[in-house]
């Protein structure tokens, strides 16, 4: 079953938000990663956000444990565990 994910992370930049996906790429880890369907960063800089729509929740813990490390590394610190929600429907244009 498919989940959405919202993270809420303290004081997200937008240069942090870049450096994560820069260095996902240097470290060779796909992304977006098998799984993940839709990737949305959104807010204002300072105030990022970020939410996911994962086909599974399998998925979506398997690429934590690569993603995890790297957000460490970077300084990004979150204020709890991210929501999660099963998917009831899901329509595309």
């Amino acid at each position: 079953m498919s989940i959405v994910v919202r993270f809420s992370p303290k004081n997200l930049t937008a240069e942090q938000y870049d450096a994560s996906t820069r260095k996902l790429e240097e470290a060779g880890v796909d992304f977006p990663p098998e799984g993940l369907d839709y990737h949305v960063c959104f807010g204002s800089d300072g105030d990022l956000r970020v939410s996911e729509i994962w086909d599974s929740r399998e998925q979506f813990e398997a690429f934590g444990e690569q993603l995890m490390p790297v957000l460490t590394d970077i300084g990004i610190e979150f204020s709890g565990e991210p929501e999660v929600f099963e998917v009831h429907n899901i329509e595309k244009r």
